[in-house]
């Protein structure tokens, strides 16, 4: 049998399974141990344990559990609330003041939990009800925090980050610098919009009193005295100390990114202990049970989606898929104009975790041929997975929205998605004709990358 018809037999049985609704790492794990059985030497059944160890014996693997410790100790506590509050009264003043404030949080907190579902719901927790109980509409406070969350893989650490580097095969330091420049962007993206659509939804509110004088709380001007907004600091430095802490063990060579994971997960800890009062067994139940679970998803993911790799490339159909798309000579940016559509589709049905595992072997060759530089698309290739996590039918994050507000439809939960959506896809252009919003920090700080 070709390698075309075993390629399109694998992609086709994998869509099936996973149209089955059967969970991921169990789909992509079936497939890979049916083709062992039908197009390996038998004794290669009797290695998958083995195989799937292996791949997961990873140093830089070992970060993931440890930072995910770290964001469910900040996202279990009031930690997330505090920090929201701060950044509310200092920003309440400016127009769309608090959509600015929900943005910065989310920025913040996805900085130390490094996941967006985490940010999303910590932050929207309370954000979204804040955000309506002052006449914001339903759509733009779900959007504000839904594209707010999906920060959680672009700034460092990011889980997601630490996949690619190990799939590409890149410094993984080089790699969270290089996501720095970019989110800030998508920071100033998100508020600039924020604060277009405040002003919009006040002229709104404005015709509506003229025609109706009732109640708009949009139209009530909050103040804040200064002595309010310095007692709010003491709830940020905190969050300044632990980010601090974990980014100079990092870029200053005095801990590698596994060592790092581990001293932001004490911090995190010691932290909420002292200022929350959270160490009693009671206490800390729920934070590692929700570690424990979702660490163990996403590693039994990890572990299924390298074994589908495995099997991929033993039957040489990532290499066959990465020679016809060479062999197709298509100009660099149309290859890359490509690939991205690529994974915009795959982020229709698929998280980012399992598009990267997935889809590596195959696109980041040619790519390489082409010139790209590997730690630019990384963070290229991850703002088009963060759009997958607010557009459907997948869209983790707005699920996450849906469960924290379900008062609010799901069709102006998407509706007030799609302007950030748009956004990141200005970014991506963005970055396309500026490398360098990328490239430039990881050169200034580690030096250009060796060749």
């Amino acid at each position: 049998m070709s390698t075309l018809a075993v390629g399109l037999m694998y992609g086709g049985a994998t869509l099936a399974v996973m149209a089955s609704g059967m969970p991921i790492a169990l789909a992509l794990g079936a497939v890979a141990v049916i083709f062992m059985y039908y197009f390996m030497p038998a004794a290669s059944l009797d290695t998958v344990t083995q195989n799937v160890y292996e791949e997961m014996a990873s140093i830089t693997l070992l970060a993931i559990p440890l930072f995910i410790l770290k964001g469910a100790a900040i996202g279990k506590s009031k930690a997330g609330q505090d920090l929201y509050s701060a950044l509310h009264v200092w920003m309440g003043r400016i127009p769309g003041g608090l959509g600015i404030a929900n943005v910065f949080a989310c920025a913040l907190f996805a900085a130390m939990a490094g996941s967006s579902p985490a940010t999303c719901s910590a932050i929207g927790s309370a954000g979204i009800p804040e955000m309506r109980k002052r006449g914001y509409s339903g759509g733009f406070a779900a959007g504000v925090i839904a594209a707010g969350g999906t920060l959680g893989i672009l700034l460092p650490p990011s889980i997601t980050m630490i996949l690619y580097a190990v799939a590409a095969e890149q410094s993984l330091g080089r790699l969270f610098l290089a996501g720095i420049g970019p989110g800030l962007l998508l920071v100033v993206l998100f508020a600039t919009y924020a604060v277009l659509r405040f002003k919009a939804e006040y002229k709104a509110a404005q015709r509506a009193y003229a025609a109706d004088p009732g109640q708009h709380p949009i139209l009530s001007n909050e103040r804040f005295t200064m002595a309010m907004r310095f007692g709010a600091l003491p709830r940020v430095l905190p969050f300044v100390v632990l980010l601090s802490g974990v980014m100079i063990a990092l870029y200053g060579g005095y801990a590698t990114p596994s060592e790092t994971a581990g001293l932001g997960g004490i911090l995190a800890l010691v932290l909420i202990a002292s200022i929350y009062g959270v160490w009693r067994p009671r206490d800390l139940g729920p934070i590692l049970e929700s570690t424990l679970k979702e660490s163990t998803m996403l590693m039994l993911i990890i572990g299924m989606s390298l074994l589908y790799s495995y099997v991929m490339s033993y039957l040489h159909i990532s290499q066959a898929a990465a020679q016809a798309i060479v062999a197709m000579q298509l100009s660099r940016w149309v290859l890359l104009g490509a690939i991205l559509v690529l994974v915009v589709v795959l982020g229709f049905f698929l998280p980012p975790v399992s598009i990267i595992l997935m889809t590596a072997p195959i696109i980041l060759p040619p790519l390489k041929d082409a010139g790209f530089d590997l730690i630019w698309f990384g963070v290229v290739m991850t703002i088009v997975m963060e759009m997958g996590l607010i557009h459907p039918p997948v869209g983790l994050n707005i699920f996450v929205i849906r469960n924290i507000a379900p008062d609010i439809p799901l069709r102006d939960v998407i509706w007030g998605t799609l302007p950030f959506v748009l956004l990141m896809a200005f970014a991506v252009v963005l970055l396309c004709l500026v490398p360098s919003i990328s490239t430039c920090l990881p050169n200034l700080v580690m030096g250009p990358p060796s060749r």
